[in-house]
């Protein structure tokens, strides 16, 4: 696939590493970069880095933290396209991703930050621009494992998710005492585990035409993603991340490349769960029809909400 992609949170770790390893790549398998992110100097780096590789590349600002923003993004693609500065979209990639240790703080819509960025913002992306993904197009998710536990998230502390309606985890918490750690940690894995229900219906919605799939890049301890939390656990995170087998965004980056990308993944779809480059069956929790279907209604609710 050589048409163009579209990938969000460009600037940092995984990010970065799949930009740049999308624009190096030959010249007949190399893709046009839509580059969706915060604007100021880290995105306008990448996208001089990538250009510096061969590739054409557009940088679009957006803060996935209001749906305005995303809107707005969306219709710039859509101008793109239709100019035929880009070639077709043949793939978005669903990168950005972010996890606030308060989970008091709402997005500039009103909603609980880490929802509203992992998931609402994307969804309102995808929706906006799933009629203008070519045929046997991709659209990529990020998962996550921590949706559920096992033994070794048990004994790190990384909690499991929580799953409420839609509409009241897109709530913010109140009171005036941070949550914790803990709260922020269900709200992430609540995030993640709602990708891989959107992803599910999302292939129902969108029929035949389009491929859906969700990466898992493995656990990044020290990666950007966790920036807002103190200061002990990051040092404590940097640490692990130097230990053997721990993924990198060098060693997972050129793999979401690749799903994006690569005719191995041709028939990816159903939301299939890759780990690394495995496609891996999700646990029972995460394959619910009622909730699906929910999940696909509420959102609809919610951005409609901020859409007048």
């Amino acid at each position: 696939m050589t048409n163009t992609v579209l990938i969000t949170g460009p600037t940092r770790g995984l990010g970065r590493a799949a930009t740049l390893a999308m624009a190096g790549r030959a010249p007949g398998e190399r893709p046009d970069l839509l580059l969706v992110g915060r604007s100021g100097k880290a995105l306008a780096e990448v996208a001089a880095a990538a250009r510096a590789r061969g590739a054409v590349v557009h940088e679009i600002g957006c803060d996935l933290a209001r749906l305005a923003d995303v809107r707005a993004a969306a219709a710039t693609v859509r101008d793109l396209l239709d100019s035929g500065a880009v070639r077709p979209l043949g793939a978005i990639v669903a990168n950005a991703g972010a996890m606030t240790t308060d989970t008091r703080l709402a997005s500039a819509d009103g909603y609980e930050m880490t929802f509203a960025v992992n998931y609402l913002a994307h969804a309102q992306l995808i929706g906006d621009l799933l009629d203008r993904v070519a045929g046997s197009g991709r659209i990529v998710l990020l998962g996550s494992n921590t949706y559920s536990a096992n033994f070794w998230r048990k004994l790190l502390s990384v909690p499991e998710a929580d799953w409420r309606d839609p509409v009241e985890i897109a709530r913010p918490a109140t009171g005036a005492a941070n949550p914790g750690m803990k709260a922020a940690g269900v709200a992430y894995s609540n995030a993640k585990l709602a990708i891989l229900y959107y992803a599910h219906e999302l292939q129902r919605q969108a029929g035949r035409d389009v491929n859906v799939a969700v990466f898992e890049p493995g656990w990044m301890p020290g990666s950007s993603l966790g920036r807002g939390a103190p200061e002990a656990l990051q040092a404590i995170a940097r640490g692990v991340a130097r230990l053997p087998g721990v993924s990198t965004p060098e060693s997972s980056g050129p793999e979401l490349a690749s799903i994006a990308l690569d005719d191995r993944w041709a028939g990816l779809r159903d939301g299939a769960f890759v780990v690394h480059d495995k496609v891996t069956e999700v646990k029972p929790v995460a394959q619910d029809r009622d909730r699906e279907r929910r999940l696909w209604a509420a959102t609809a609710e919610l951005l409609q909400r901020t859409s007048a």
